[in-house]
């Protein structure tokens, strides 16, 4: 009877805590059904089950903190189906393998490749089944339906190739050539969307796409809010806050997963890089009027435009004439990298702690793919499901306090990295115009950069700072970069 361990997800991660269990004792599940969300020190992560049969333990509490390789769950092996392995005798149990969740075919990315049970496909269409009495001849006969070389699992949808709204996949127990719906049908929209549909309570398998493939639009989202009336808000994932006794002046919450890890990183950046903040105020009113027409251009109707969006755009343009900005200071070597790919990170808040994803070669991307994979980007973090392959080899981050009505900060730089970049509330404030000389109302905000000054010095770090206030107080000046 084969235990499935806790495996390594990726980036040398020694332990996890068990969040939520997704399955429960005398459930019957397949391979790659998800049993278990956990929380690393990196992020939150659903792990499938590379066996098929009935769950008979859970073996760990929910909120324990338990190290990798440990036996999580005891799940009964069952007899392979008609056409399994040669040689495989019934009960055996498949071999347990490694999940590598850092690697992006891991979670679907690869083509016709599963989260796990990899060796399983390469032996062919090979699955266990559920059998009963009476029911043994009609489980063959289904499993003879599946074509060799055919792979049994549902693919997850991507921002690449969507899938229809309802996926099929052919059923032991059904009649030859008969397909019925998956277990989980999933509407065809985009993480965005997926996120404002949650935000605002609606049920995406329940509209009617308008976009491209019928895939579901954010207008779609906000009509059915309308029809239903204002959505409630659901409230933000996170831990559960300790109980209070009655008179309690005190309560104490562990240091652990995602918030332990925020804490090593920003002590060990802040005592190591010398750091040197420098300040600007800048008219922002043309980048906001920048903004308004994005969001009517058609190809950016369904991603979030943003301010943000045009900053990111800029801090990308003015590392071309300060390419020191995307570089580090590598201690052991004595060396100065410098980087010729720009993953740029956007450090988010979340329940659980600070993390900081990045967009993989931000310097390479159109706007309107930059508009699309910050979108998915921050909102997979508010879900805590970013993967720690997306939060490793940053090369410059952007922390976005506006969001709070805070004017700037002194932010500390990412590890690994060499400068960050605070972007701080975009109000309406008195300005007078280098023109007229005239008091005028115009939208304003405060940029802060953090670098550090080993390698950097104060002419690199202005001159940077500047290009990008210029670039926001006139976004038409991108055309000279």
């Amino acid at each position: 009877m084969p235990e499935y361990k806790l495996p390594d997800v990726g980036e040398g991660l020694t332990e996890a805590e068990i969040v939520t269990w997704k399955v429960k004792v005398g459930d019957v599940i397949e391979i790659n059904d998800i049993v278990v969300e956990i929380e690393t020190a990196k992020s939150l992560v659903e792990l499938p089950s590379p066996y098929a049969g009935e769950v008979t333990a859970l073996l760990v509490p929910e909120g324990e903190m338990i190290p990798v390789g440990t036996p999580i769950i005891r799940i009964g092996a069952e007899e392979p189906a008609a056409g399994g392995a040669p040689g495989a005798s019934p009960g055996t149990p498949e071999p347990e393998m490694e999940i590598d969740l850092s690697n992006p075919a891991a979670s679907g990315g690869g083509e016709g490749e599963s989260l796990v049970g990899r060796n399983k496909a390469d032996r062919g269409p090979v699955r266990r089944v559920r059998r009963a009495a009476g029911a043994v001849a009609a489980n063959q006969q289904a499993q003879a339906a599946f074509e060799p070389g055919a792979s049994p699992v549902v693919e997850e949808e991507t921002a690449d190739e969507p899938v229809p709204a309802t996926s099929v996949v052919a059923r032991p127990g059904v009649e030859e050539g008969a397909q019925q719906p998956s277990r989980h049908p999933r509407a065809l929209a985009k993480p965005p969307v997926r996120k404002m549909a949650k935000d605002l309570g609606v049920d995406l398998t329940t509209l009617t796409g308008s976009g491209p493939q019928g895939s579901i639009t954010r207008d779609d989202v906000r009509a059915a809010t309308a029809q239903a009336g204002e959505g409630a808000q659901q409230p933000p994932r996170g831990p559960a806050p300790s109980p209070r006794t009655p008179g309690e002046r005190e309560t104490r919450e562990p240091v652990k997963g995602v918030r332990k890890m925020m804490a090593q990183a920003m002590s060990q950046s802040a005592f190591t890089s010398p750091h040197v903040t420098e300040w600007v105020t800048v008219d922002v009113t043309a980048t906001m009027q920048l903004v308004e027409r994005l969001k009517s251009r058609r190809e950016l109707r369904d991603v979030r435009v943003s301010p943000l969006l045009v900053l990111a755009r800029a801090v990308v343009l003015a590392m071309r004439r300060t390419p020191e900005i995307n570089s580090y200071w590598d201690e052991a070597a004595q060396e100065v990298v410098y980087k010729h790919y720009v993953n740029l990170g956007i450090a988010a808040a979340t329940p659980r702690g600070l993390v900081v994803p990045n967009v993989k070669d931000a310097d390479s991307l159109s706007l309107v793919e930059l508009a699309t994979a910050l979108g998915e980007l921050t909102a997979t973090a508010r879900e805590g499901k970013t993967q720690p392959a997306d939060m490793s080899g940053g090369t410059f981050t952007i922390t976005n306090v506006g969001v709070f009505g805070v004017d700037a900060g002194t932010p500390i730089i990412n590890p690994g990295e060499s400068a960050i970049l605070c972007f701080g509330a975009i109000n309406k404030r008195p300005w007078v115009d280098e023109v007229t000389g005239e008091i005028v109302a115009r939208d304003v905000t405060t940029l802060a950069l953090s670098f550090d000054h080993r390698h950097i010095d104060g002419e690199k770090g202005s001159r940077f700072l500047a290009d990008v206030a210029g670039l926001l107080q006139d976004p038409a000046s991108a055309l000279l970069f």
